[in-house]
């Protein structure tokens, strides 16, 4: 929404909305359950899903091979560093609360 807002003169309401995503996009990994570095490559591989999402639903550009594959690459890497268990580390469910 802010590249909308600065990139294609849209409403600077557009603008604020899209700060307002992004403040909660900074803010809403904070109160998850995990380490920092597995819960932001979690997002990252959601926002690359989400960008090839957006150009093709909201701009008409369908995903081509390499976008395909690139975001298939980025869900095996997100799936790898967050869910594999590893060797002495409490294992804690995603909805169990800090203790």
């Amino acid at each position: 929404m802010v590249w909308l807002w600065l990139r294609d003169d849209m409403s600077w309401y557009l603008g604020l909305l899209g700060g307002f995503a992004l403040f909660l996009y900074a803010i809403v990994p904070t109160f998850q359950p995990s380490h920092f570095h597995r819960v932001y490559a979690a997002y990252g591989g959601i926002f690359i899903i989400m960008s090839v999402l957006w150009g093709w639903i909201f701009q008409g550009i369908p995903p081509d091979n390499y976008d395909i594959i690139g975001t298939t690459v980025a869900i095996i890497g997100v799936t790898i560093i967050y869910y594999m268990p590893r060797k002495d580390e409490e294992e804690k469910s995603l909805w169990q609360s800090k203790q």
